[in-house]
């Protein structure tokens, strides 16, 4: 498998083009989500990012926890992402409130 992960740097990178082609096509898009990301893994980034929303607008873990019915842990990953003020989270925030 060593020979595999060699390649994960490229896959990324592909699936990053991948994903810059369907800038717009909101159907293309759900519809590529749907096929590539299980619905597990689907339904973890959509809670992801309504975490990420949710401490952006200030509120607490423990509110954020208890009203996606996830751990403080889960939560407390997103706050640490959401301080890095040039990563993508951030970045995304600021873009959609323009």
């Amino acid at each position: 498998m060593k020979h595999i992960s060699k390649k994960i740097p490229e896959y990324k990178q592909e699936l990053v083009e991948v994903f810059s082609k369907i800038h717009g096509d909101k159907n293309l898009m759900k519809e590529f989500l749907t096929d590539v990301l299980t619905p597990a893994e689907f339904e973890g980034l959509a809670l992801r990012w309504q975490i990420v929303k949710k401490l952006n607008k200030g509120e607490t873990h423990r509110s954020v926890a208890g009203d996606l019915g996830l751990g403080i842990s889960t939560v407390t990953r997103g706050s640490r992402e959401l301080r890095n003020k040039n990563g993508g989270f951030h970045l995304m925030l600021k873009k959609l409130s323009k």
